[in-house]
């Protein structure tokens, strides 16, 4: 992968304008952290060079004087909420997070439930909780936030929420996921650190939109895609404009939150420290871009990801057409087209040849592979095959695994586990390309050559089931798929 972006710099001053930033406040910093923090897979596709787990990297440069609070909303617990990269609920995910944080060796010093209102799920997960160690403050809901601010800031608005105890100069703030209620505990705590005579501050952490990147950047249109679905908006930082008389670009949901905000500082502190929501923000990103290009043509192609992502969710009910409105919208003003993947007219070329579903997988050199469906397989798991010969430079005719091997699979897939497609998914064939790699070296070969395939391209012409999109993800290869299934078929398991 051509890269664009310096992760070192990134790193480094990053973490170098956060102690900045706590040394302005006097020496405590309460820092809402949006966006993923040990994955952060959107960031590494639009920044190549940026390393998925970069933030908690600069965070572990700062774990002497860092600490954690994990904010996640009593409603979330209440509906079940699921994380849809990973499948698991808010509350199963504040867990996983409470157990990566401590494995990176930093400090958790508690989990806030936000907008606690009795909730019984609420309450059977603070109970779980204590009984594993982690204590539980409850921050409550508040008639008119954000806007009754004389209310907000009194004893009967953040004053009622629990003070949560901290002991380092940055307190962290993050959640499972958008709505955790970060930075209302972030300014509930700023409330009660005053009110106890001691000075601390509020800065934000997003990756995206890149402050001083132009509105219309494909980065800054990337993040737009992604969140498609929130109906989030990039916009010129008015405040910042008329302050500064420097443009910058912030988000929809900053800029019309800011003069509430100010209005709330001014109330705690006196005076309200920023001029602007750009002003907010500590991310340096924007500074680390080294290849422009590079990085413009990586955020193209997320663009086109997650058009075709948002029109396979429409087929399956998942969204509806003013999302797949916006992504166009997108599209024709980051000057993207579909043509730009290669991987999508090969895969086509080969569907149409054949009559059957196709798929291609773009290697790194630029080598397109495809793969057709089979008797024996699917076009993904032909696809996968087809690619881990050509990076092993295996002649496309051998065969790694023979087909008297596959044929007892099938028929104990159909005999005795109730399928009804005998042919192997993506994952049942490296298992079999596993097995055969222990007696034979050319299958050995195509599969140490797995690691090879993440970051590739790869695109299906139909909608792939669970099993094979999960296997693609799992190698790390980025897919997308004509909206359209196999068969028509109401249920598509």
């Amino acid at each position: 992968m051509t890269l664009g972006f310096d992760n070192r710099k990134y790193l480094e001053t990053q973490s170098e304008h956060i102690m900045k930033r706590i040394a302005q406040f006097g020496g405590k910093l309460y820092l809402e952290f949006g966006g993923k923090l040990f994955d952060d897979y959107h960031a590494s596709r639009v920044l190549p060079g940026f390393e998925p787990d970069s933030k908690i990297r600069m965070l572990l440069q700062l774990k002497e004087d860092a600490e954690i609070i994990v904010a996640i909303c009593a409603g979330d617990i209440e509906k079940n909420k699921v994380r849809g990269d990973l499948g698991i609920t808010y509350d199963a995910d504040t867990l996983r997070l409470i157990d990566s944080f401590r494995s990176k060796g930093l400090y958790v010093g508690s989990v806030t439930i936000t907008q606690y209102a009795g909730q019984p799920a609420a309450d059977a997960f603070r109970r779980r909780l204590e009984e594993l160690g982690v204590p539980v403050y409850l921050h409550y809901p508040i008639a008119g936030y954000p806007h009754n601010v004389s209310l907000i800031v009194s004893d009967e608005g953040y004053g009622k929420n629990d003070y949560i105890k901290t002991s380092r100069p940055l307190v962290v703030v993050t959640g499972p996921g958008p709505g955790s209620g970060k930075m209302a505990a972030c300014l509930s705590q700023i409330y009660h650190e005053y009110r106890r005579g001691i000075q601390a501050g509020y800065a934000k952490f997003e990756t995206f939109p890149i402050w001083n990147l132009p509105l219309q950047h494909p980065v800054n249109l990337a993040y737009e895609a992604a969140t498609a679905d929130l109906n989030d908006v990039n916009m010129i930082d008015p405040f910042h404009l008329s302050a500064y008389g420097e443009t910058t670009v912030n988000y929809n949901r900053d800029v019309e939150i800011f003069p509430v905000l100010s209005s709330m500082f001014e109330k705690i502190t006196g005076s309200c420290p920023y001029k602007s929501p750009t002003d907010m923000g500590v991310n340096m990103a924007g500074n680390c871009i080294f290849d422009d290009e590079v990085v413009c043509a990586a955020a193209r192609q997320e663009i086109i990801r997650r058009y075709y992502t948002a029109l396979c969710e429409r087929r399956q009910g998942k969204c509806g057409d003013e999302v797949v409105y916006k992504l166009e919208l997108l599209m024709q003003q980051g000057r993207v087209d579909p043509s730009m993947r290669p991987v999508i007219a090969a895969a086509d070329a080969v569907a149409a040849e054949t009559g059957d579903p196709a798929a291609a997988i773009q290697l790194p050199d630029g080598t397109v592979v495809t793969g057709k469906t089979t008797a024996l397989m699917g076009a993904s798991s032909s696809t996968l095959l087809n690619a881990l010969k050509a990076l092993a430079g295996i002649p496309h005719e051998k065969h790694l695994i023979s087909p008297q091997a596959i044929e007892p699979i099938q028929l104990v897939k159909v005999a005795n586990l109730g399928s009804v497609n005998p042919r192997l998914h993506s994952d049942e064939i490296l298992i079999a390309l596993a097995i055969s790699a222990a007696t034979d070296p050319l299958a050995k070969q195509a599969l140490d050559c797995l690691g090879r395939l993440r970051e590739c391209e790869a695109h299906s012409t139909v909608i792939l089931t669970q099993a094979d999109a999960n296997t693609y993800a799992k190698l790390g290869l980025r897919l997308t798929c004509t909206p359209q299934y196999q068969t028509n078929k109401l249920f598509h398991g």
